[in-house]
């Protein structure tokens, strides 16, 4: 049966949609194409109607991720005024985001998996890491733009660590400590810098 062009178009956006979680959940490898569509309520044989292969489709989610995540970032930013960071730092290294990766930051679950893809893969998290960059180069201390830079960098860093350890450990308290070491530690101002 043929289908309308609105009606791939949103097959299309619902096998993101699903990719992009699931890639957060099961990493890249995690899952297959067919296993994939099943989830999307779609069947197998539509896939290369809409994608040339699975790293295209990687991509894209990893795209689509990026792009939502960092649109939240921006929202916090702007409506959290003096106390953005410290909201970002909140909800980022929360229990919550630690245990919902699905739904998460595409940064902290991709990273890894990102670096073993293809070409395609990694422009799609390069790129879509930018956004994170620029959010936190305005909320973060520093007397110049470079010292901002800098700091957003190791902020970054700082948070996506964080939470990758948190995950990965076995002991919950552990795993707690992490996190709210990590609040506290990535929201003092640096030396020299404020």
């Amino acid at each position: 049966m043929r289908v309308s062009k609105e009606q791939a178009a949103e097959n299309r956006r619902r096998v993101v949609e699903v990719a992009s979680a699931l890639f957060r959940e099961r990493g890249f490898n995690g899952i297959g194409v067919a296993d994939l569509m099943k989830e999307a309520g779609l069947t197998h044989g539509g896939f290369y109607g809409q994608f040339a292969s699975k790293e295209d489709l990687a991509a894209e989610a990893c795209a689509h991720a990026m792009a939502v995540a960092a649109e939240n970032w921006g929202r916090t930013a702007e409506t959290k005024g003096d106390d953005a960071l410290a909201a970002l730092l909140d909800s980022y290294l929360s229990p919550r985001h630690r245990d919902h990766s699905a739904a998460g930051c595409p940064i902290a679950a991709l990273g890894v998996d990102a670096a073993r893809q293809g070409g395609m893969a990694r422009s799609a998290f390069t790129r879509g890491l930018r956004p994170f960059l620029e959010v936190l180069g305005r909320l973060v201390p520093g007397r110049s733009e470079d010292a901002r830079r800098k700091a957003a960098l190791a902020t970054l860093s700082g948070m996506v660590g964080a939470l990758v350890l948190a995950r990965a450990v076995d002991d919950p308290a552990l795993s707690e400590e992490i996190l709210a070491a990590a609040r506290t530690d990535l929201g003092k101002p640096a030396m020299g810098d404020a």
